[in-house]
């Protein structure tokens, strides 16, 4: 399946506002898929990145729960940055799509809802096979 920039979206994450507080929501009707794996980044030094890997199977949607983090993203055509800023909308990361992660403000929470459980397979964590798979 190819997927390009385009197969990205920004996608919002259903907000209960209330005067003690917002309260949002994830569940089976949220996201296109069975969520299989949560985890968080978090503590991530102002000047460090994360990912720098593409999934072969596994889509993913991440949302800034706390702060704000850069992902950027790239199809092998082109690339993306996007922003991460809101609790409330989440970023759908479909498959075959290289993704990088920076500029973590003080405080920044990551949080990552991916379909699959860990499998090491599943990742091509070398940009140039990431181009190379592109070519198919």
């Amino acid at each position: 399946m190819k997927t390009s920039l385009e197969d990205i979206r920004i996608m919002e994450v259903p907000k209960i506002a209330d005067t003690r507080g917002n309260l949002s929501v994830i569940e089976k009707d949220t996201i296109p898929f069975k969520i299989n794996r949560v985890y968080y980044l978090y503590d991530v030094p102002s000047d460090a990145y994360r990912g720098g890997h593409a999934h072969k199977e596994q889509l993913e949607f991440l949302i800034a729960v706390s702060g704000s983090f850069d992902v950027i993203l790239n199809d092998g055509m082109g690339s993306r940055r996007v922003t991460l800023n809101k609790p409330n909308k989440g970023l759908l990361i479909p498959i075959g799509i290289w993704r990088e992660l920076d500029n973590f403000s003080s405080g920044a929470v990551c949080l990552v809802l991916a379909s699959d459980v860990f499998e090491e397979g599943d990742y091509i964590r070398d940009f140039d096979d990431f181009l190379k798979s592109k070519e198919v």
